[in-house]
C-alpha cells in the first residue's frame, strides 16, 4: 500500500449540484480526467468541462431510465481493483478496464422525497441502487481510492491536494471512508425506516437509526463523558431546527432541557393564548397560560422561582421586548419560541451568557414519532407520547361534579402532567401551576413536596392562603391508595384528575366522596421515566 496515491481519474455522479462545477474545474485544472453520467455529465459539459460518459467507458447505454449505467465491471473493477496486486492489474488490462482515483457520489434525495409527503411509487423510484454500490466499492478499496459523499468536503478534497503535490494520503483516504460508509448506513436506515411505516410493521426484525453531526459538545451529562449532538433529518420544529441568536454554544444538559420544555409548551395552542414553561433538568418548576406572554410568564415564574433561576423558558408565541425584560431580570440558560421581536432580541444582547433560540413554529404534539432509549446490550423503542385527552373523554366518579372552571384547570394540569417526570403531581388554579411534585418513588411524597413548594413560595411572595387551597390536581398515574387522596386534601385540592384503574378505585372514590373532592377519569396514564 502507497500512502500518497495521485488522482489521475474521477468518477463523478451527484444529484445534488451545489458546488459542482467549481470543485470540477479545480479538478480538470490539476490535470484529473473527469467520468460522468446523466444530468451530472450534462451540467458539467454545459459549463465547458471535458467529460467521459461513463456508457462511452463501459460501452453499454444507459438504460431503463438510468437505473443501470454504473453497475458494470468497467465501473466496478476500476474502483475495487488492489494496484499493488499483479492479478488484480493484470485482470484490469486485459478487460480494458481502466483505474478510478476519485469516486464523487451523493445519493438520489431519498430523505427529502419522504419529507414532502411523496406517494409509495415516488419513494421507490428515489431509492439509489448504483450510487451506494459504488461508494461501498470504492470505500472498501480506501487504500487506492478517495470517496466523497458529501457537498461540504469538496473544500477538504482540493487542500488535501494542495497540501500534498496532487495526492490524497492514507488517513484523509480512511476519514472519507468512514464519512461514506455512515452516509450508507443512514441512507439504508432511512429507507428501512420508511418502508417499515409505509407497509405498517410497528415492530421491524431489525431497527437502524442515523442521525447527521450538528454540533460536537464540551461533554455529556458530566464532564467526564464525551457527546455529540445529530439531526435526524426531520423538520419537525424545536431545538434541533432552531436558530440561535446569541449566547455560547448549547450543552448536553441544555439541549435536552431546552426541547424538554418546547415540547410541553407546544401543547398549548397558541391560538387560545400566549402559554410559557420553565424547565430545570428536564421537568417544569412552572407553567401558565395568560392574557399576554409576560402575564403567563410572571405566574410560570410564581410557581417556583428558587427554581427558575438558571433554567429553560419556553414560549409558545413571539417572544417580546416587554416579556424579555422580565425573563432578563434572573439568570436564564436559554429561552426557546417560534419567534422573538427585534426588540426581544436587543434586550437579550446585554446578556451574553443567555441563549435565545427562534424555531418558525410549534412541533405538532399529536404528530407520530418514535422515542427510543438504550439499556445494556439493546436499546427499548416506543412511539412518542402523542395522547392527548378532551373535555369528552372525562368520566366524572364522585358525587362532586367538577365546576367548568375547575374543568378547565382539571384539563391543562393534565397536559402539564405528561411531562413531568413520574411520579407526578402537578396542582394547578386559574391555568397556571401552583405546586409541582416530580420523579419521587411515592405518589404521596410527589403530593407533599408539591404541596411543601406551594407553601415555600406563598410565604416568599406572603400570599394567603397558600395557591394549592381550592386548587386542582393531575396525577399522571391512578392513586393505588386512599392516602394520596387524602394528603390532596390536606393541601385544600378540590378537584382530581387520574386515569383510573387501580384495584382499589372504589376505596379512591369513596375517600373522594367523604372528603367532598371532585373526580375524573381519563382512561389514560402518562408515565414518563
Amino acid at each position: 500500500m502507497t500512502d500518497r496515491i495521485p488522482l489521475k481519474r474521477a468518477l463523478i455522479s451527484v444529484s445534488d449540484k451545489t458546488g459542482l462545477l467549481d470543485f470540477a474545474r479545480a479538478l480538470e485544472a490539476r490535470g484529473v480526467e473527469i467520468l460522468s453520467t446523466g444530468g451530472t455529465a450534462k451540467a458539467l459539459r454545459e459549463a465547458g468541462l471535458i467529460v467521459k460518459d461513463v456508457a462511452e467507458v463501459t460501452g453499454f447505454p444507459e438504460m431503463m431510465d438510468g437505473r443501470v449505467k454504473t453497475l458494470h465491471p468497467v465501473v466496478h473493477g476500476g474502483l475495487l481493483a488492489l494496484r499493488d496486486n499483479d492479478e488484480h492489474m493484470a485482470a484490469a488490462e486485459s478487460h480494458g478496464i481502466g483505474m478510478i482515483d476519485l469516486l464523487v457520489v451523493n445519493l438520489y434525495p431519498f430523505e427529502e422525497t419522504v419529507a414532502r409527503g411523496a406517494g409509495y411509487d415516488d419513494c421507490i423510484e428515489n431509492i439509489d441502487i448504483g450510487g451506494p454500490a459504488m461508494i461501498r466499492a470504492a470505500s472498501k478499496n480506501h487504500a487506492f481510492v478517495t470517496v466523497v459523499v458529501d457537498v461540504e468536503d469538496y473544500a477538504a478534497v482540493l487542500a488535501e491536494l494542495d497540501a500534498n503535490d496532487d495526492t490524497t494520503t492514507y488517513a484523509f483516504r480512511q476519514r472519507q471512508a468512514q464519512i461514506a460508509y455512515a452516509r450508507t448506513a443512514a441512507y439504508d436506515a432511512a429507507v428501512s425506516a420508511w418502508m417499515a411505516g409505509a407497509i405498517g410493521n410497528e415492530t421491524p426484525r431489525r431497527r437502524a437509526f442515523a442521525g447527521t453531526l450538528a454540533q460536537s459538545l464540551r461533554y455529556g451529562e458530566n464532564p467526564h463523558q464525551s457527546a455529540a449532538f445529530y439531526k435526524d433529518g426531520s423538520d419537525r420544529a424545536g431545538v434541533a431546527t432552531a436558530k440561535q441568536w446569541q449566547g455560547k454554544e448549547l450543552s448536553y444538559n441544555n439541549i435536552n432541557d431546552t426541547d424538554a420544555a418546547f415540547e410541553l409548551v407546544a401543547e398549548f395552542d397558541p391560538a387560545e393564548g400566549p402559554a410559557v414553561a420553565i424547565i430545570k433538568h428536564a421537568n417544569p418548576c412552572g407553567v401558565a397560560r395568560g392574557k399576554t406572554a409576560l402575564e403567563a410568564y410572571r405566574r410560570a415564574y410564581d410557581c417556583d422561582r428558587t427554581s427558575a433561576f438558571g433554567g429553560i423558558v419556553a414560549l409558545n408565541t413571539e417572544l417580546d421586548g416587554d416579556t424579555a425584560r422580565a425573563i432578563a431580570e434572573i439568570f436564564t440558560e436559554v429561552v426557546i419560541a417560534p419567534a422573538a421581536s427585534d426588540e426581544a432580541k436587543e434586550i437579550f444582547a446585554a446578556k451574553k451568557n443567555l441563549r435565545l433560540l427562534t424555531t418558525g413554529g410549534l412541533p405538532d404534539p399529536a404528530a407520530p414519532g418514535l422515542a427510543f432509549r438504550q439499556v445494556a446490550g439493546g436499546f427499548l423503542v416506543q412511539g412518542r407520547d402523542n395522547g392527548r385527552v378532551l373535555r369528552a373523554d372525562l368520566k366524572v366518579v364522585t358525587k362532586r361534579q367538577p365546576t367548568e372552571a375547575e374543568l378547565d384547570d382539571l384539563l391543562f394540569a393534565w397536559t402539564v402532567a405528561k411531562h413531568v417526570k413520574s411520579n407526578a403531581i402537578v396542582y394547578a388554579k386559574d391555568l397556571a401551576t401552583v405546586g409541582i411534585g416530580a420523579g419521587q418513588m411515592s405518589r404521596v411524597d410527589s403530593t407533599r413536596i408539591g404541596q411543601r413548594k406551594s407553601q415555600d413560595m406563598a410565604e416568599a411572595l406572603g400570599l394567603a392562603p397558600a395557591p394549592t387551597i381550592d386548587s386542582v390536581v393531575s396525577s399522571d398515574a391512578f392513586f393505588p391508595f386512599a392516602d394520596g387522596i387524602e394528603a390532596l386534601a390536606e393541601a385544600g385540592a378540590k378537584a382530581v384528575i387520574q386515569p383510573g384503574g387501580s384495584m382499589r378505585d372504589a376505596e379512591v372514590i369513596a375517600a373522594a366522596d367523604r372528603l367532598g373532592l371532585a373526580m375524573v377519569f381519563t382512561g389514560q396514564r402518562h408515565f414518563r421515566h
